[in-house]
C-alpha cells in the first residue's frame, strides 16, 4: 500500500480548512484515511499550521511520500527536518 501525506478539505463553500491526514494514494480526497497528523487554516492572519511533528516524523521515516503542499507545511512546523533521511531506503 502506497501511503501519501495529504491535506483533506474541510469548512464551507468559500471558507476552507485543511485536515492533514496520512491516506493510501488510492483513497479520494475527502474520503478514507489512516491517520490525522494535523491542520492547517488559510484563512487566518498569519495562518494557522498545527503538525504533530513526532508522528509526521514517523510516517516520513516508514516511507509515506507528502504532497508539495503538504512538504511546505512541513517544513514551516520542523518535522521536515526531524525525519531522518530515507534515501536508498527502498
Amino acid at each position: 500500500m502506497a501511503v501519501k501525506i495529504r491535506l483533506m478539505r474541510g469548512g464551507k463553500k468559500k471558507q476552507p480548512t485543511y485536515r492533514v491526514v496520512v491516506a493510501d494514494e488510492r483513497s479520494p480526497r475527502d474520503g478514507r484515511f489512516v491517520e490525522i497528523i494535523g491542520f492547517y487554516n488559510p484563512r487566518q492572519e498569519p495562518s494557522v499550521v498545527e503538525i504533530d511533528n513526532e508522528r509526521a516524523a514517523h510516517w516520513l521515516s516508514v516511507g509515506a511520500q507528502p504532497t508539495d503542499a503538504v512538504a511546505k507545511l512541513l517544513k514551516i512546523s520542523g518535522a521536515m527536518n526531524a525525519a531522518p533521511a530515507t534515501e536508498g531506503a527502498k
